[in-house]
């Protein structure tokens, strides 16, 4: 069942992928101080209605989506904004201004004194919670990340229902970002197979799909920045267990993020 070229390619895409959005992470680590200082100074010369943070992560998927361009057949071409089609002078000499600066954005505060400290700005703190919370290290130790917690009766729950639940539904990627430290598991095709014959997803092909332990989910629920939240939905989890075979490639995997690995290819079921 597996002699499609493309669902050859995709098993392979899916062993990679945990290795690539680790390196594509640093990337944007990379150039995160950017976005947080252009995002602050569009807040302070806009308004407090502004979220720096949501302006940060339409920025990184603006990003990802013009990367797209790069493996374009030419037929399929990412619609860029407007403001990229044509680059006017006036946009090309501050680009160059802004380079012999040094500064990635213009500084430009109403009613600040000369030289006042980025520190003192409105809601920074929050921002510079944002920036540690993407440029640490994700721990992977304790009682979560021991293997063994994931036997044949523990419950599972879709990353898109697990969103919805702690009302996330229309952000959807939030909760990995929010959360880094929670241990998600890409299913793979043979999985997304199994998962659409139960009936717990549509068959959508090459759509990504997490799986997350239904304990830890209920844990964040259960805490201080969920409980007392009036868009919990808890009903929206529906778990599910998985098959043994399916539960021994999590086992596996968590073993080997918690060694500071890589995803370790996955193994056919029995039939």
């Amino acid at each position: 069942s597996f002699t499609d070229p493309a669902v050859s390619m995709d098993l392979l895409r899916a062993v990679l992928q945990p290795s690539i959005n680790e390196e594509i992470r640093g990337v944007f680590n990379k150039y995160m101080k950017f976005f947080q200082k252009a995002a602050v100074n569009v807040r302070d010369n806009v308004g407090e209605e502004v979220d720096p943070e949501q302006l940060i992560q339409e920025t990184c998927r603006s990003c990802l989506e013009q990367a797209k361009l790069l493996f374009s057949d030419g037929k399929k071409v990412v619609p860029r904004l407007p403001h990229e089609q044509v680059v006017p002078k006036r946009a090309r000499q501050m680009d160059e201004e802004l380079n012999r600066r040094g500064s990635p954005v213009p500084k430009k505060r109403k009613g600040r004194p000369p030289g006042q400290s980025l520190s003192n700005d409105r809601g920074v703190s929050g921002m510079a919670a944002w920036k540690l919370k993407v440029s640490e290290p994700v721990r992977r130790d304790g009682p979560k990340w021991d293997p063994s917690r994931l036997t044949e009766t523990t419950t599972f729950v879709l990353g898109s229902r697990a969103n919805k639940a702690l009302g996330m539904g229309g952000t959807r990627g939030r909760l990995y970002i929010k959360h880094p430290h929670l241990f998600k598991y890409a299913a793979d095709p043979q999985d997304k197979h199994w998962l659409a014959e139960q009936q717990h997803m549509r068959a959508t092909g090459g759509k990504m799909a997490y799986l997350l332990i239904e304990e830890d989910i209920r844990d964040l629920a259960a805490s201080d920045d969920y409980r007392d939240s009036v868009d919990l939905r808890l009903e929206e989890l529906k778990p599910f267990i998985p098959p043994a075979w399916m539960t021994e490639k999590m086992q596996k995997h968590m073993e080997t993020l918690r060694r500071g690995g890589d995803a370790l290819p996955p193994e056919t079921p029995p039939e």
